[in-house]
């Protein structure tokens, strides 16, 4: 298949560049199965949506304060984006700079660290921070959150709250896991009181959710690779619900990532934690899930791709003519989509 398959015009200002005024407040638009029906419905709605002896899997990750300005020892500016704290003192990063920095030189962070340039492969960096503090605790200390791209203003006060889920609890990414932003503790109180089970994994986002696929076949595209966990009590929960005819819902293309990743080695879901780097695409056979709630995703990204596997390209395709059309908000701020699996 080809990366332009998967385009579309986006109006610009359909880019939510902020929250909804509040947690649940947000539209959601309901894909139906093998006919690829559409409805158009609130978040709040999401209890009708659900049945007892289903399971919701949430992912738990914390987003990090990721990014940090500073100077070179040249004395030209730098930007570094953490993408994972691989131990007390070293970062894999990359940097916005004009001139690369090479292995060896230093650079001067938030006017408090000093950070020694360790290696460089592709584009990420190795770094040492040349500090007593932890690297988690300098982060939290002077980093910014890392907002994505495609939201063009500086990071508020508000978007340390907003732009984590209510139930983050793991440490480790660097973008949030957008699906779960929707939720917030009465809503999940709902869920429950419905009978539904409610379970987490996690997945540390990285950025290579905000790379561009480059290639035009998109079987030449590699994914970055990231760290996930699904714990046995979540596998024990996904097997009750099936066994009682409960269907599992998975919050987030991370959810379902992780989910698969885990049942990916022997076709069965298994308590497994590790690195993965699974890319979904059309003629994916899923194993795990058969319901995915997720907001509205880039062009040509390997986000679209997944749902595109999961709901069917051509009920994809629709329902996102339908979604510009009705003029719902897009991306990470954005409104929320949920999508029942094509064939399973």
């Amino acid at each position: 298949m080809k990366t332009e398959d998967f385009a579309f015009d986006l109006p610009s200002e359909l880019i939510a560049q902020f929250p909804a005024a509040q947690r649940g407040s947000s539209r959601m638009l309901h894909l139906g199965g093998c006919g690829g029906a559409l409805h158009d419905a609130m978040f709040a709605d999401l209890p009708r949506y659900v049945r007892a002896g289903d399971v919701v899997v949430l992912n738990n990750t914390r987003v990090i304060k990721a990014r940090l300005y500073g100077v070179r020892d040249t004395g030209g500016k730098v930007e570094v984006m953490v993408e994972r704290v691989l131990d007390a003192h070293r970062v894999q990063a990359m940097m916005r700079a004009s001139h690369p920095p090479h292995p060896g030189s230093k650079l001067f962070l938030a006017e408090a660290v000093t950070v020694t340039v360790l290696a460089r492969k592709h584009d990420f960096y190795t770094l040492r921070f040349d500090h007593e503090s932890s690297v988690t605790e300098l982060l939290e200390r002077y980093g910014n959150l890392p907002l994505p791209p495609y939201i063009t203003r500086p990071a508020a006060t508000t978007d340390e709250a907003r732009y984590q889920t209510v139930y983050a609890k793991q440490a480790g990414a660097v973008a949030a896991p957008t699906a779960g932003l929707h939720f917030d503790e009465g809503m999940l109180i709902a869920l429950r009181e419905a009978g539904v089970a409610v379970t987490y994994v996690t997945l540390h986002v990285g950025l290579g959710t905000f790379q561009p696929v480059r290639v035009k076949n998109i079987a030449d595209h590699k994914m970055h690779r990231e760290i996930f966990r699904v714990p046995p009590e979540t596998v024990e929960s996904i097997r009750q619900a099936k066994a009682g005819g409960g269907r599992v819902l998975a919050v987030g293309t991370t959810s379902l990532r992780a989910l698969e990743a885990a049942a990916y080695r022997t076709g069965a879901l298994e308590s497994s934690c590790g690195e993965t780097d699974i890319f979904i695409t059309p003629g994916y056979r899923f194993r795990v899930a058969e319901r995915l709630l997720t907001n509205f995703h880039s062009p040509c990204s390997t986000l679209l791709m997944l749902v595109s596997a999961f709901g069917g390209m051509e009920n994809i395709r629709s329902a996102y003519q339908h979604a510009i059309k009705q003029r719902y908000r897009f991306f990470s701020y954005g409104d929320a989509m949920l999508i029942e699996r094509e064939s399973w």
